[in-house]
């Protein structure tokens, strides 16, 4: 087994372990590894849950004071309230934190400094300080002391540690849920297969299917492996891989997809691609590929934190030496608080916080509006976004066909119409009969009963109403069975089929009385939608496995820029590819199984709710209505959280480019004024305080 990190792809070794260079845990390059996952995320959930527990008391004797009408003191009195912070800090900072510092301690000797550096220093400097003023205070001069006591920093480090031991926690969960795509897609496969071999036949595991095994699939059952029709034909459901919303007839010598579910029909097959080389597998491939491509939000803090943290370490030593050289006396005890100061304001607490409060809060506003969002990274590319790859069937149209016209000849109505082929076709199980069935059901017409019921695969079905003889189907089949169409009903019947809608004829005594015109229809919302994200100034490319004729026919009323039809899973990616290579941020809308792997390799996928598991699983959005308007709001509130996110930073920084300089003394020689520990913790915390009044401000966001 190979594990490697997902922002630095040259690391790479055979066992689990961090990045030597960001500190980010290394992942499997192989599906498979349930066990390590999710021994990994009860360690950090463990570690969490216990930092909470303790820091909860810490955080309340040593801010106690702060809540009206509570006198901490005269409950807890000081001497004995600093040794149980001490008690209850200790094994959140050096146990819960330990491997902080482990990994900071890497990151030196590998001089790559991270965000992990800036922890431990900034959790160090607060905890062991505090830690030397509770177990031996006499090593400190009295300039360090007020009313007589030294001032703590137990809490800074116990709540900073399990704020990131949170933010472990939930990307340790977010890796988790990645392998889920691929097992979801792996579910999809066939388990077992009916081989006939000398006139017998037998079932077996799919894995045991050999090239050239002859196979029966039978009406209901999934296409066992990819291959080709010897014998037989029928209507195969591919909607899983093409996106096309009507079944396709097969008849012998055509191709047959893995995973697909045979509706009508049986009929013999040969197996021509097995194991790896089947499209399912190499759809697997492509999501698990696409996925590991992915490089995580916190490059940006860590490369931030690598011109960071060296910049205060060597401010803090500086420090150090000047006081010591230059402070008045006691020069040594000057340093300490000065040196101390400056690690301890430029603790990363609203470092650590600007990005994730923000985030988290603007996660929350989107939930409520029902668009679900995996992780920080989408938020974070969402606002680049440029072009929008966007698939037809279940994300523009409702992903179900449904009857549009009722067309009818020169006497009855529609209403008759609908009764008499609903009559019919609710003896069959194909996906039209079942689109005029329903047509029929939501009109409350009652259907009438039938005699000498015949059903011709590919071509519609036929039987006696009221002793006449009904056809429903093709124009080809009731050509076949000698019915009479008039030349305006084919005009009528040419004009439903330019608006990309499949005709059903009705015949009554070998004459045609109607035409029923069944599409998929566009959803209410979508061209509202579609008006939005141009006004955004996205470019809309629509990328369907439907029909070139239905695409053309929905890009052209939706006003879409441009469009792809009849394209394969492997031609979604590769568009998704190319239009990144040019240099544009591309979100990718589906709902398919087909979408699966153009969502993960898009730089963010946006899946409907409405459609398949495995399509949530690849993206990084989820819209719960299957609402297109759902896009506009992501990206709205994706403009707001970043703008957010850049004042928290900006509060962030502003507070340690103030106050470090202050720290450090610079204002010591002309006013007399040093910052102590317990001003530069203060500070530290008013900025945390800034950062978190901000981010609270997405709640109130419009949408």
């Amino acid at each position: 087994m190979t594990y490697a990190c997902p922002m630095h792809p040259e690391i790479e070794q055979d066992h689990p372990g961090e990045c030597p260079k960001c500190g980010m845990t290394l992942e499997p390059k192989t599906v498979g590894m349930d066990e390590e996952e999710q021994r990994e995320i009860l360690s950090l959930a463990r570690k969490f849950w216990s930092a909470l527990l303790l820091t909860t008391p810490v955080l309340f004797i040593a801010m106690g004071h702060a809540i009206p009408g509570v006198h901490i003191d005269s409950i807890i009195p000081k001497q004995i309230g600093k040794w149980i912070e001490f008690a209850l800090a200790t094994p959140v900072v050096l146990w819960a934190g330990g491997f902080f510092f482990t990994r900071a301690w890497r990151s030196i000797v590998n001089r790559s400094l991270n965000m992990f550096t800036l922890i431990a220093i900034g959790v160090g400097a607060a905890y062991f300080y505090s830690a030397a003023a509770v177990v031996v205070p006499g090593i400190f001069p009295d300039s360090f002391r007020r009313n007589g006591d030294i001032d703590l920093y137990f809490e800074a480090a116990a709540v900073i540690t399990t704020l990131v031991l949170l933010g472990q926690l939930l990307e340790a969960k977010a890796r988790s849920r990645t392998g889920q795509a691929i097992k979801a897609l792996l579910g999809l496969a066939a388990k077992t297969a009916h081989r006939v071999r000398d006139g017998r036949e037998e079932e077996l595991p799919v894995e045991e299917i050999q090239k050239g095994d002859v196979l029966r699939v039978r009406p209901g059952e999934k296409v066992p492996i990819d291959g080709v029709i010897i014998e037989g034909r029928s209507n195969i459901d591919e909607s899983m891989i093409t996106g096309e919303s009507m079944p396709v007839s097969k008849v012998a010598s055509e191709k047959v997809i893995g995973a697909t579910v045979n509706q009508t029909g049986s009929f013999l097959m040969r197996a021509e691609r097995v194991g790896s080389e089947t499209m399912l597998a190499q759809i697997v491939e492509m999501v698990a590929k696409a996925q590991r491509s992915r490089a995580p939000i916190q490059k940006l803090a860590d490369t931030v934190s690598g011109y960071f943290v060296p910049a205060v370490v060597l401010i803090a030593v500086l420090t150090f030496i000047v006081w010591s050289v230059f402070g008045p006396v006691p020069a040594m005890a000057y340093a300490l608080v000065t040196a101390v100061s400056v690690l301890i304001i430029a603790c990363p607490c609203a470092l650590g916080l600007a990005t994730p409060m923000s985030i988290m809060v603007g996660v929350g506003r989107a939930a409520q509006v029902g668009v679900l969002i995996k992780n920080a990274e989408a938020i974070e590319i969402v606002e680049k976004v440029t072009h929008l790859v966007i698939d037809k069937t279940g994300t523009l149209t409702a992903g179900k066909p449904e009857v549009v016209s009722c067309i009818v000849g020169t006497s009855g109505n529609e209403r008759d119409l609908l009764q008499v082929a609903a009559s019919l076709e609710n003896q069959s199980e194909h996906p039209l009969a079942r689109a005029i069935v329903g047509a029929a059901k939501k009109e409350q017409i009652a259907l009438r009963e039938v005699t000498d019921f015949q059903s011709t695969t590919g071509g519609g079905v036929s039987a006696k109403l009221d002793g006449k003889l009904v056809l429903v189907g093709k124009e080809k089949f009731l050509i076949q069975s000698a019915a009479s169409i008039s030349g305006q009903l084919k005009n009528q019947a040419r004009a439903l089929q330019e608006k990309a809608q499949t005709t059903v004829w009705v015949a009554i005594d070998r004459d045609a009385v109607g035409i029923i015109g069944i599409a998929d229809p566009i959803k209410e919302t979508t061209r509202e939608a579609v008006r939005e994200l141009h006004a955004m100034g996205l470019k809309i490319l629509m990328c369907t496995g439907d029909n070139r004729r239905t695409a053309e026919s929905v890009a052209h009323e939706l006003h879409i820029d441009d469009f792809r039809a009849e394209v394969m899973p492997q031609e979604k990616i590769d568009m998704v590819n190319t239009l990144r290579s040019q240099g544009a941020i591309v979100a990718m809308a589906g709902d398919g199984i087909n979408d699966a792997p153009a969502l993960a390799a898009a730089d963010v996928g946006i899946a409907m709710g409405t459609g398949t598991d495995v399509a949530i699983q690849s993206a990084g959005i989820t819209l719960v209505k299957g609402d297109l308007m759902g896009i506009a709001k992501a990206i709205h509130l994706s403009r707001a959280v970043m703008r957010n996110i850049r004042q928290n930073l900006f509060f962030a920084f502003v507070y340690n480019a103030l106050g470090v300089p202050i720290a450090a003394g610079v204002l010591y020689p002309f006013f007399g004024i040093l910052l102590s520990p317990m001003i530069a913790g203060a500070a530290m915390s008013f900025s945390s305080v800034s950062v978190i009044g901000n981010a609270l401000r997405l709640r109130s966001t419009r949408l």
